[in-house]
C-alpha cells in the first residue's frame, strides 16, 4: 500500500516533467516559409554536421545547388551522400575548408569564384567551442574558426553575391551567432592572446565580432542587393561538444541538450528563416532568434567599435586588392 501512495506522487511528477519539456520543445520558432530555391547556390560553412547538416538539408529540399564546406573529407563525403538520399536533389557538392588556416579559406573562396556563376546564399555556420591555442596564422583558434575566417570568406565571395542580387530578389549573408555574445568583449589589438582569457570568454568573443562584423558590413552594403543578418540559435546539442569535450563526454553532452533543449534541427530553424524567408528579403542588420527580430546586448550597435573591429580584422587576414576586396 505505501509503495503504491509512492507511486502516485512519482508519475504526476514525470508526467508534469514530460508535459513541460514538451510545451518547451513546441515553443520554439520554425520556419513556416515553403519558398523554392531552385536555380539557386547556397554556401553552408560547417555544413556537414549538426545545424549546419540541418540546413544543408533544407536547402537541397527546397530544390538549390548546396555546396557544404568543412576541414574533414570522410565527414564531407558521407554528409554529401546524406543529404542526397534525403532530398533526392543530386546538386550537392563538398568542398574542403578549413577556416583555421587564411591560405584554405582564399583557395576555397577562389575555387568557388572560379567554378560558380552566381551565389544566392552564404551560411557562415562554422564553428568550435574552445581551443586556448594559436593557429599558424597567429590567432586564436576560436577566433579564427568562428571569426576571423568568416570574415575573410564573406568579403572574398562578396563580389559573386553582389552580382547575384537584384532588387527584387536579394542575396544574403547569414551569421550564425550566440546569446553568449551578451558576455563578449572586443579588446583592440588583445583578441588572440591565449592564456589570458578562459576558452568561454574567446567563444564568447568570437560572437560578439560576428555581430560587429554584421553591423559593419550591412552600413557597408547600403545601395547593394546584398543583405546581411545575424541568428541567435539558442542551445542546441550538436558535435561541437564531442570535438571539445571528447566522444563519449561531447555526446552526454550533447544528448542531454537534445533532450532538454533544441536538437540541430530545430536550431537550424531560425537560420533557414533568415535565409529564405519572404518576411526577411528588405531586412538587414539584425538578429533572429526563433525565427523571430531581437534586440542585441547593446555593445553590438556600437559603430566605432564595429569600424575599428574592422580595420583590424581586415589587417590580420591580409585582405587586400588581390583579394578583390
Amino acid at each position: 500500500m505505501y509503495s503504491e501512495l509512492v507511486a502516485v506522487p512519482s508519475v504526476l511528477i514525470t508526467a508534469a516533467a514530460i508535459s513541460i519539456l514538451v510545451k518547451k520543445k513546441l515553443s520554439y520558432g520554425v520556419c513556416v516559409s515553403k519558398v523554392r530555391l531552385d536555380g539557386k547556390t547556397c554556401v553552408v560553412t560547417g555544413g556537414t554536421s549538426g545545424m549546419g547538416l540541418e540546413i544543408a538539408k533544407d536547402f537541397a529540399k527546397r530544390g538549390a545547388r548546396v555546396i557544404i564546406a568543412c576541414p574533414f573529407p570522410q565527414e564531407g563525403n558521407d554528409a554529401k551522400e546524406n543529404i542526397v538520399k534525403e532530398s533526392g536533389n543530386q546538386e550537392v557538392v563538398f568542398k574542403h575548408l578549413n577556416l583555421a588556416s587564411l591560405d584554405s579559406t582564399r583557395n576555397f573562396a577562389l575555387d568557388i569564384l572560379r567554378t560558380e556563376h552566381r551565389l544566392d546564399i552564404l551560411i557562415n555556420n562554422a564553428g568550435i567551442g574552445s581551443l586556448n591555442k594559436l593557429t599558424a596564422d597567429g590567432m586564436l583558434y576560436t577566433m579564427q574558426i568562428n571569426y576571423y575566417g568568416h570574415f575573410l570568406l564573406t568579403n572574398l565571395l562578396l563580389p559573386l553575391l553582389k552580382n547575384t542580387g537584384t532588387p527584387e530578389d536579394k542575396s544574403r549573408i547569414v551569421n550564425v551567432a550566440s546569446i553568449l555574445h551578451h558576455t563578449g568583449k572586443y579588446e583592440y589589438g588583445n583578441m588572440n592572446k591565449p592564456g589570458i582569457k578562459s576558452m568561454l570568454q574567446s567563444y564568447s568573443n568570437s560572437k560578439l565580432c560576428l555581430l560587429l562584423f554584421a553591423q559593419e558590413l550591412d552600413r557597408r552594403l547600403e545601395g547593394s542587393n546584398v543583405i546581411v543578418n545575424s541568428v541567435d540559435p539558442g542551445t542546441v546539442g550538436t558535435t561541437i561538444f564531442e570535438r571539445n569535450f571528447g566522444k563519449y563526454g561531447g555526446s552526454l553532452i550533447g544528448l542531454w541538450l537534445n533532450l532538454f533543449w533544441k536538437t540541430p534541427w530545430h536550431g537550424a530553424q531560425t537560420t533557414i528563416h533568415a535565409a529564405v524567408a519572404e518576411s526577411v528579403r528588405d531586412t538587414s542588420g539584425k538578429l533572429f532568434r526563433d525565427c523571430e527580430q531581437i534586440a542585441a546586448h547593446d555593445s553590438v550597435y556600437d559603430t566605432k567599435a564595429a569600424k575599428t573591429l574592422w580595420d583590424e580584422s581586415k589587417k590580420l587576414v591580409q585582405l587586400n586588392s588581390i583579394d578583390k576586396s
